[in-house]
This record gives structure tokens, C-alpha cells and sequence, in this order.
């Protein structure tokens, strides 16, 4: 299955020029949030792709205009041709009270509120979400900062990939595309990309850093 990203910065070689032949293998669209959502219908309308998405920092405009024809897996698990999709949108606080933003704590509560979900479905396959994981492919900032939780879900549930957003490219030269923990392979969607799933499997990371994250958690 090709899997097309989607995040943050929108591509004028897909939505300026837009080819149906570039996106006639793809099979399944999945947003990782911070895009207007006239860009998320445009391709939802115009791909055989089905097309899901979870809300980035700036996307409360949601609430009034939803993107067509797409479906929102926020709080959810979606499956799609057996695979389970996990979203969790939003990013780390930095502005008391404003939407799509959550503490490291409310961000745990939602995780908490899934445990039924993630029972009935045996864990899932695929992370979705806004903000990256806590050292991994984050910013020391306090809205680019990733979440705890979410590595805990991953030591839990050791899903194939671990999709997100929220840090562009053109931050500065410390930008990752692609990353690795434990057997997860991690991908930053800015702007676009594809994966195949389910892809090679990964042999589990013995690197000294992804040990001292995963320290850090165990100690949460």
C-alpha cells in the first residue's frame, strides 16, 4: 500500500500542477495536519485515494469548515484494508486555553480515554499525529516540543510507523525527513511524502540516545 503524507506547507508541484498521474498508485491520504482545509477537499475530490487527517496547532478554522469528502481520525482508531490507524492531533501548550493544544498531561488523558479502543483492536499499526515525539525530531522550543505520551505508545504498541508534522523544513538545518525507534520508522510529512506499507521490517535500535529517551520515560 503507498501511503501519501501530507503536512504543514502545502506543494505547488501537487496542488498548483496537479497531475493525476502522480497520484494514481497512491492508495491512501493521510494529513498530519496544519493545511487549509480547501486543500485537503481538492484532493479528496479529486483522488480515488480515501483521505484522513488529524488537526494541526492552526487548524481550528476546522470547527466551522471542515475539510470535504475527508475523514477526521482525531481520538480515534481507523482501519483501512486491516491496517489500524491511530490520530492524535495538536501540539504541545503554548497559549493558555487555544484549540488544538494540550499539555503534556491532557495530552495523556486522551490517550487514557482510547484504552477500550485499543483493547477492542489489539493496539495499532500507524501513529497519526500533529506534533512530533519528545527528542525525536522535535525542537527544544516550547510549541515545537514533542510529547512523552507519545513515546510511551509506541514502547506499548511497537506500531510500523510513526507519521507527524509541525516541524518544517526551513526551521534550520536540524530538520529530519526519516528516523527510526525501537521498530517504529518514523516520517515527517512536511510538505509531502510517500511510504510504502508495510515497508522492510526494522531491526530494533541499540543506539545510545534512543536508550536514554526511553530512560527518560520510565521515569514519568
Amino acid at each position: 500500500m503507498n501511503i501519501m503524507i501530507f503536512a504543514d506547507q502545502e506543494s505547488k508541484l501537487l496542488y498548483e500542477y496537479y497531475d493525476p498521474e502522480r497520484m494514481k498508485d497512491i492508495d491512501l491520504i493521510i494529513s498530519c495536519g496544519d493545511l487549509p482545509p480547501e486543500y485537503l477537499t481538492f484532493f479528496a475530490t479529486l483522488c480515488h485515494a480515501p483521505l484522513l487527517y488529524v488537526k494541526g496547532n492552526h487548524d481550528g478554522k476546522y470547527e466551522q469548515k471542515p475539510p470535504e469528502g475527508c475523514i477526521c481520525i482525531e481520538d480515534n482508531i481507523y482501519v483501512y484494508k486491516g491496517v489500524r490507524i491511530l490520530g492524535l492531533g495538536g501540539s504541545m501548550e503554548y497559549i493558555p486555553g487555544a484549540s488544538n493544544q494540550y499539555t503534556e498531561w491532557r495530552m495523556r488523558a486522551r490517550i487514557r480515554k482510547l484504552r477500550w479502543k485499543l483493547w477492542w483492536h489489539k493496539g495499532f499499526d500507524i501513529l497519526v499525529t500533529h506534533a512530533p515525539a519528545y527528542k525525536l525530531n522535535d525542537m527544544e522550543d516550547l510549541p515545537h516540543r514533542g510529547f512523552k505520551a507519545f513515546l510511551k505508545l509506541m514502547d506499548k504498541y511497537h506500531p510500523k510507523y510513526f507519521l507527524h508534522g509541525h516541524v518544517h523544513a526551513n526551521y534550520g538545518k536540524g530538520f529530519k525527513r526519516k528516523d527510526v525507534y525501537g521498530t517504529t520508522r518514523v516520517i515527517n510529512g512536511y510538505e509531502f511524502y510517500v511510504v510504502e506499507y508495510p515497508g522492510e521490517p526494522v531491526e530494533k535500535e541499540k543506539r545510545d540516545e534512543r536508550k536514554q529517551i526511553k530512560d527518560l520515560c520510565s521515569h514519568m
